[in-house]
């Protein structure tokens, strides 16, 4: 694995109702892509930023076969799928790769993950509505401590048709994601599994966290919780904090303060908290 910092590559969140979620996304001020759909039984809708972006998935009405996990294999439609069971939310966190094939082979090595690297294309669509291809190779790593959570970095072989700035030009001025939070009772369990998984080495918070500097100026936190252990949620940067506010207000949807956080708790987000913070 390569000792360079990696950065927030995008964020997957699992909803039953991916048309609800996506206007939802709509109402707090991003803009949100097309319905794309999987052969593995999800559909998904991404909303694009500078270099990262969020993935809104869901299981397909006809599903067809999701392929089950297996000896060295992680099946993505089957974790969406058990996660949809118990819970809508974060469900898996990637960090972008250069080579997956090797970030596999390193993350088995570390005994992170002993899975196969997974390889996928679809077509996509440019604003003007003409169709493009996007391809991408996977590499997941799981911790035992956190079963419903994944990890994976994922690795970008036609680029410059996937990310494209006439999807990054948001109505509340969303730049990026700053930063993830994942909960944990006790976060220095944590510390081997995520060092190996994001190559840096964490700092301790003052509040008995973590905290994980990544490339780009994104943060890994994790934060310590009584309850399960879980991703919480995620900040993302906006260019214009009032016009952010004035949105959420606008489309009745609950928020709180905090210094310079605009805050939307996890049970009126679709189980995942938003935090929004003022680009710098």
């Amino acid at each position: 694995m390569a000792t360079s910092k990696r950065r927030i590559d995008h964020i997957v969140l699992a909803v039953h109702d991916l048309e609800a979620a996506g206007q939802f996304y709509t109402r707090l001020g991003f803009k949100v892509g097309a319905r794309n759909s999987h052969p593995w039984g999800t559909e998904n809708r991404l909303v694009q930023f500078g270099s990262s972006f969020i993935e809104l998935i869901t299981l397909r009405n006809n599903l067809g076969v999701i392929p089950p996990h297996g000896p060295g294999r992680f099946s993505f439609g089957a974790f969406v799928r058990d996660y949809l069971q118990e819970r809508e939310g974060f469900a898996m966190f990637v960090l972008d790769s250069a080579n997956a094939k090797a970030d596999a082979q390193t993350f088995a090595e570390k005994g992170i993950g002993s899975f196969e690297p997974f390889f996928f294309e679809r077509k996509g669509q440019r604003p003007d509505g003409s169709e493009m291809r996007v391809a991408f190779s996977l590499a997941f790593a799981m911790d035992p401590g956190i079963p419903n959570a994944s990890f994976f970095v994922c690795q970008q072989h036609v680029p410059e048709n996937f990310w494209n700035p006439e999807f990054q030009r948001h109505p509340n001025g969303a730049t990026n994601i700053a930063a993830v939070t994942l909960a944990a009772r006790n976060p220095a369990e944590h510390t081997g599994f995520l060092t190996d998984f994001t190559g840096v080495s964490a700092r301790r918070d003052q509040h008995e966290g973590m905290i994980f500097p990544l490339a780009e100026g994104g943060v890994f936190k994790v934060a310590k919780t009584s309850g399960e252990n879980r991703f919480a949620g995620y900040t993302v940067a906006v260019k214009n904090f009032a016009r952010q506010q004035d949105l959420l207000s606008a489309a009745g949807i609950s928020f709180s303060t905090v210094e310079d956080r605009i805050v939307v708790a996890a049970e009126n987000a679709f189980g995942a908290a938003i935090t929004f913070v003022p680009a710098s």
